[in-house]
């Protein structure tokens, strides 16, 4: 039996290969040609388009769905990636169900929405395939620009300034770039390795450098990167995560979810990779419906999202908790946990049910006990290590330094999403061009 390091003495392949490849599939097959062109007649082409306001980066929705509709797939991808450089991922892990497509105007008069969403992937994928990057660089400006952190908001950051012509290196200190498209998602919603072939068409455009491996206070520092680069863009995610601050939390078995996602999307063979038969997902988000539904499908027996509210203050979307459910994971809503039960490794996790009053939540003495061999924390990042000069507020970067900007989820407003951190890179990147070329 082989184990992983994050979950000794958990047996690995509970399923058959074939099983767990087919569980691992695209979970939402691409449009072809003929589907994509009826779902793009559903659209009415909105003057005012609500879709446009929802989306956080901009997106012309009716100007690309009608160009998919009149049989120009590549203009529509090039409207996509003015706006949303990464718009391929974005298409496949945003939740366009509570953002353009919750304001389509036929969401509201049927119920059912243009699906905006597997358009999009429709537009860029095509042209993708076709080797269109439709963007090249201005004239060089001789300005160098440090990004820390390869993740969503770094590199749409990175591929901005490109485009005005001044040169970028980004500092990752993961083995690969990509941030939480990369590590951070479930592996059936970007599969046959998109994120790092999304990666290498955006850095087709020129004038960007990646270094992995540097990490932000341990190989390089943020003031000696405002002495060698004339601006600094920090990416740098969320680092920590937020302990149960329960008895017993330390026993083998009980792991960061954020962990077990980034392991899996990074084993070759998933049969390999150790799921326990009981497993319990602490949490209410979208790190606590990826970590549950892929240890199902891994071959899980038992697995169950408990979250300390009710299931309608659950930040994970509706769909995705119909997903979770439909997947047989369960969730208990109105519970957080009180100890961890077992001998050196997790055997039971003890609950207290929760009251959310109005003087905020209170646990009530009434307990309750779920088996588990394995547990997954899931209850929110945090920032780590801030570097010298820059505060924070709230948990998120809050004020920096001269010359030095910040996007993406360690940044202040806005939610964390894929689509939020491009939309927070792209602005930066143009605030700094502002400030790089100003008279």
């Amino acid at each position: 039996m082989t184990n992983s390091p994050l979950t000794p003495g958990i047996a690995p392949a509970r399923l058959p290969a074939e099983k767990i490849a087919a569980n691992f599939a695209d979970h939402d097959p691409a449009l072809d040609a003929h589907e994509a062109r009826v779902a793009a007649d559903r659209c009415y082409f909105c003057h005012d388009a609500p879709c446009i306001t929802a989306c956080p980066t901009a997106i012309d929705i009716p100007l690309f769905i009608r160009q998919i509709a009149t049989g120009t797939p590549k203009a529509a991808a090039t409207t996509i990636w003015t706006q949303n450089i990464l718009g391929g991922m974005c298409a496949r892990v945003c939740p366009t169900e509570t953002l353009c497509e919750e304001a389509c105007v036929r969401e509201a008069a049927e119920g059912k929405p243009v699906e905006i969403g597997r358009l999009q992937r429709f537009a860029t994928d095509t042209a993708m395939a076709a080797g269109l990057h439709p963007f090249t660089r201005a004239a060089p400006t001789g300005k160098r620009v440090a990004v820390v952190g390869a993740g969503p908001a770094g590199l749409a950051c990175a591929h901005r300034l490109a485009m005005h012509g001044h040169d970028v290196v980004i500092f990752e200190r993961r083995p690969k770039a990509g941030g939480l498209n990369e590590y951070g998602i479930a592996s059936y919603k970007a599969t046959n390795g998109f994120a790092q072939a999304e990666v290498d068409w955006l850095l087709s455009i020129g004038g960007i450098e990646i270094r992995t491996g540097v990490e932000l206070g341990r190989d390089i520092t943020l003031e000696s990167l405002r002495a060698d680069y004339d601006a600094v863009f920090l990416g740098i995610g969320l680092g920590g995560v937020n302990n149960l601050r329960a008895p017993g939390e330390d026993m083998g078995g009980v792991i960061n979810a954020v962990d077990f996602i980034a392991e899996l999307r990074q084993t070759a063979d998933l049969t390999t990779l150790p799921v326990g038969r009981d497993v319990v997902v602490i949490g209410g988000g979208m790190t606590a419906v990826d970590a549950a539904v892929q240890s199902k499908l891994l071959g899980a027996e038992n697995v169950t999202i408990v979250y300390r509210r009710g299931q309608d203050r659950m930040s994970a979307s509706g769909y995705e908790q119909t997903h979770a459910t439909a997947n047989g994971v369960r969730i208990l809503c109105n519970a957080a946990p009180v100890a961890v039960h077992g001998n050196g490794a997790v055997r039971e996790v003890e609950f207290a049910y929760t009251i959310d009053s109005s003087e905020g939540l209170k646990l009530t003495d009434e307990t309750f006990r779920l088996k588990a061999d394995q547990v997954f924390k899931a209850i929110g990042q945090t920032l780590d290590g801030l570097p010298e000069g820059v505060a924070q507020s709230g948990g998120k970067i809050a004020s920096l330094p001269p010359m030095v900007w910040a996007g993406g989820d360690c940044a202040a407003g806005g939610e964390d999403l894929t689509v939020t951190a491009v939309a927070e890179g792209r602005d930066a990147a143009e605030a700094i061009h502002a400030a790089l070329t100003a008279k």
